[in-house]
Formats: structure tokens, sequence, C-alpha cells
């Protein structure tokens, strides 16, 4: 609801609005940096922020009340917000999804939090990276940038708030069986991923649950390579009743194809060259539906998997000190909307190709190798993709 007076003159409205905004970016409490208080503010642009001059840096926010407080404000002048939410270590893909928001909102919030919930009791949780620091330095690169393209919005807030505030009453437990207050989207959740991670998307539900319950985002920013969790998010904002958008962005890419992610960093260069496998059996895949009329799943599917079987087989020739050791998890051909296999592609609806990878340790490392951040070469790592098989009128 606007606060501006029914029967104002526009310039009038303009002038109001514009004191309005420049209040709102002041903080009425100290702004908390957990590493470094000081940072350059946002350059001053006559193209940034429909036309206001930025007064300072986005604030950074601990707490539910701090959030809700400046999502208030931002709602009092009848001004959208747009949500990233993310779990940190941010790269490319990321920043594109908060490019996409600044296109469409005048305010956007970046949530970085890594979830616990949505890890299993034996994942990487700990090892997990944080690269706050790097992090904080890159939204506000970007939002010099936004300010200075003209983009509508600009980052406004950065959301990091500690578990103790996302999980207040019990101890967030990673247990299929564990207590707690947690959301799930069945027989949704159970499906593919959800078969070698049992508690992942649990805990993608009940985070992103209590993320727009906090901020009350206009819109929400999601990724597709993380497909079956768009599937999830779409369907707890449609079931729940929220009141908001969910927006999907295409996956960002390395040069390669390879799907950005922030467990990349795990790979080490003989790993990395090898991972490539992963988006070119679904562009095989791909193929088949798109420019060889294939409808069926074998037809679609096995020339992918009979070329990954070929390089996998190929890595295994190699000596030991140069070869990849790789397992396919599953390639799927789903619908859209359930993530349910399918036999047949209904033309009318599309399908989702997916597929995950499993990139086991090195087993003999050479002097000097790169092996990835934080020896890398010693962790399992998992990579997935998807590809999104259009309806096709025939």
């Amino acid at each position: 609801m606007s606060i501006i007076p029914a029967g104002f003159s526009a310039k009038l409205m303009y002038v109001v609005r514009v004191a309005l905004k420049r209040r709102l970016y002041q903080p009425n409490h100290p702004v908390t940096r957990p590493f470094s208080s000081t940072s350059s503010p946002v350059m001053a642009s006559s193209h940034g922020h429909n036309g206001i001059v930025p007064q300072e840096d986005f604030k950074i926010l601990r707490t539910v009340q701090e959030e809700r407080q400046f999502s208030k404000d931002v709602k009092d002048v009848s001004q959208s917000i747009g949500l990233v939410p993310t779990m940190g270590a941010l790269h490319a893909g990321h920043l594109s999804l908060v490019r996409q928001a600044a296109k469409e909102n005048e305010n956007i919030v970046v949530s970085i939090y890594v979830n616990p919930t949505q890890f299993g009791v034996n994942e990487d949780l700990d090892a997990y990276p944080r690269t706050w620091d790097s992090d904080l330095a890159q939204l506000r690169n970007l939002n010099d940038d936004l300010v200075a393209s003209g983009y509508l919005g600009r980052i406004t807030a950065v959301f990091a708030p500690t578990t103790k505030t996302m999980y207040p009453t019990l101890p967030p437990s990673s247990e299929i069986e564990g207590e707690g207050s947690f959301v799930v989207i069945t027989p949704l959740g159970k499906l593919l991923e959800g078969k070698s991670r049992p508690v992942f998307f649990r805990g993608v539900a009940t985070v992103c649950m209590k993320l727009f319950n906090i901020v009350k985002p206009t819109r929400v920013y999601f990724g597709q390579k993380d497909v079956q969790q768009t599937v999830v998010i779409k369907r707890l904002v449609e079931d729940f009743h929220l009141d908001l958008t969910v927006r999907i962005l295409p996956t960002e890419r390395e040069h390669d194809g390879l799907a950005m992610s922030s467990r990349n960093v795990y790979l080490g260069t003989r790993r990395r060259a090898a991972a490539v496998l992963v988006p070119k059996m679904l562009q095989i895949a791909e193929t088949q539906y798109l420019q060889n009329g294939k409808r069926t799943r074998e037809d679609i599917i096995r020339p992918a998997q009979a070329y990954a079987m070929k390089q996998i087989a190929g890595e295994l020739q190699l000596p030991p000190d140069m070869q990849t050791i790789m397992e396919v998890e599953y390639i799927s051909l789903a619908d859209p909307a359930t993530m349910e296999e399918v036999d047949v592609v209904d033309v009318n609806r599309g399908a989702i190709l997916s597929a995950a990878l499993r990139m086991l340790p090195l087993e003999v490392v050479k002097e000097g190798e790169d092996t990835g951040e934080n020896d890398g070469s010693k962790r399992l790592v998992r990579l997935i993709d998807n590809v999104i098989l259009p309806p096709l009128q025939e």
C-alpha cells in the first residue's frame, strides 16, 4: 500500500517518492559486517536506480526482524523486491539471476545461507565452499554496473542469517526421520535427486518457505541447472498459495558447455576436462528429439548412454595417473510438471532431460597436478545438468 495521498500532482508525487527512497537507503541502525566494515559506496550515476543517486552500500541484515522491517519499508513506498536465494560461493550464474532481478524490481535481496537441512548426514556440509569476502566484493561490483547501466533496480540488501535464526526452536536435523518443522513435497521430492539425497528437497522446500515468509518478495529467481529443485519450488508456491512469482532462468555455462556450479572448484584440471561428458550426453539426446524426430524413451536416451559408456571405458584404458573414473548415476526423461519418467514424449507438453554423473576421487595424482580447491581430488563430486525438450507442433 502506497503512503502517497490521493490528489497529489504527478510532479509532487515524484519529489515525495525521491525523498522516501533516499530515506530508505539511510540505515536506522548500524550495519553488521562479519569481516570488514569498509566498502566503497555504489558510484553515483545519472542513470542509476530510476535516476535516484544511491546514498550508501547495500545493507547486510542478520535477523528476521531486520529483514522484515526492510521489506516493509520498501513496500511502503510501493516498490518491488526480487529475491535471489543462494548458499554463497557466488559465480556468474548467480550474478545473471541478480541482473534479471534488477530488470524487473527496484530492490534485490540476495540471501547467503548454507542450509544444513538439505545436506545428508554423510554429505559435504562442512566442506561446502564459503567465500563471504569474495561474495560481497562481487555483489558490490555488480551494483556499480547495475547503476551505471541504468537498470531498474539494484542490490539493496544481503540477508545472511545464522542457523539459529533460521531454525529457532530445534537444531536442524539431517536425519531422514529427524525431528523438526519441515516442508515435504511428495512424491516429487523422492524422485531422481531425491533417491540419491533423500533429505535434500525437504531441506530446500523448508528453507525456501522460511525465506519467502521472511523476505516477502515480489519475485524469486532460480537457475534451470537444478531443474528438479525449480519444479519443487513452483509446486511449493502453488500448493501453499504463496503470493509471489517464480522466475526460472537458463543455465549459465562455461565455454565448453559445462554448467556452472559452486562445486566445480573441486574438480581440478583432469576431472574438469572429463566433466564435459555431462552436457555432451544431454546434447546427443536432445538432438534425437529436435532434429531426428525421435519420441520414445529408448530412441532418445540410448545414443547418449552409448556415448557415455564409450567415454568412460576410454578413460579406464589410460594410465592411472591420467585417468578419470566416472559413473553415470542416471539419465532421465521426465514429465515437466511431475518429474515422473515417461516412455514417450507428449509433444504438446515436452519433457525434461536430466543427468547425474559421479566423478570419483583420483586414484593416482601426479606431482604438481592441479587437484582443485581443498585437494578436491580426494572428494567424490556429483555433477547434474538438464535440457528442456520444448513442446512441438507436428
